[in-house]
């Protein structure tokens, strides 16, 4: 593991923001996020990781569901936020937008993206966009149980080099990778474990330029936006909802002072 630890962003989620988002605060050290396709057993997972310490209701605004739950590791409390399933962040859907504001704009300390391992190709897309947005992931690979009952093997440390995060096999069901995953929880969200997530890196040198020039505009009209060059890139592919957000000053209410963090 990487041993490089930078308290200054430990941890890195925006306070105001989270409250904003419907995130009770107190008394809570770290906010992890759990992401993942349908299907793939992330409730198991959440009521693993949470057991009876856990709540229901709605995000702000939306009739998406949003559970919450916690538990304390290492003499530190975490909080989780189970997000809406989604196959996306590309924001086709409410649902798909609820999850990508929350870990583009709430930073959670750390996502866990809950993967099926018995469709881990298909699963990798949600994946490969979440660590387009955050440097604090975990990918949990669950139904390893049913994933051997089918004869497919995964290299998990191989696609852990490969993704630059952690990657545990888990078996939620039977609460089985549980600790494990607990445990990198707390490596990512302490700073004990420095990620480096795999990044497109085949953009063109015109794509780049542009995504740069309009980054630097978002900086100067909404300053202490996070993840600039992902929310440039978004409007360049006309994402509707980044650019009505953009037009109505939606966006620089996640700017502004909701998005300073609490000293």
């Amino acid at each position: 593991m990487n041993s490089q630890h930078d308290c200054e962003n430990c941890p890195v989620h925006h306070r105001e923001n989270l409250i904003r988002l419907g995130i009770a605060m107190d008394r809570v050290d770290y906010v992890v996020a759990l992401a993942g396709n349908p299907n793939t057993g992330k409730s198991t997972v959440f009521n693993n990781l949470t057991g009876l310490r856990q709540h229901t209701g709605n995000w702000p605004g939306k009739t998406v569901t949003r559970a919450e739950g916690g538990y304390s590791y290492g003499e530190k409390r975490y909080k989780v936020v189970d997000l809406p399933g989604t196959y996306s962040l590309l924001s086709t859907s409410t649902d798909e937008e609820t999850a990508r504001d929350f870990i583009l704009f709430g930073r959670p300390d750390v996502t866990v993206i809950v993967a099926d391992a018995t469709r881990l190709e298909r699963n990798l897309n949600l994946v490969l966009q979440v660590l387009e947005i955050t440097d604090r992931a975990v990918l949990c690979l669950n139904l390893m149980d049913e994933a051997q009952r089918n004869h497919i093997e995964i290299d998990e440390r191989n696609l852990s080099a490969e993704l630059g995060i952690p990657v545990i096999p888990a078996a939620a069901r039977q609460k089985e990778g549980m600790p494990e995953l607990i445990a990198a929880i707390g490596e990512v969200a302490s700073g004990r474990y420095v990620c480096q997530p795999h990044r497109l890196k085949s953009r063109s040198p015109k794509l780049n330029h542009a995504v740069s020039t309009l980054a630097e505009k978002l900086a100067a009209q909404f300053p202490g936006l996070p993840n600039l060059n992902w929310v440039a890139l978004r409007l360049l592919e006309g994402d509707q909802s980044i650019i009505d957000a953009v037009r109505t000053g939606e966006l620089g209410k996640l700017s502004t002072g909701i998005l300073s963090p609490q000293s």
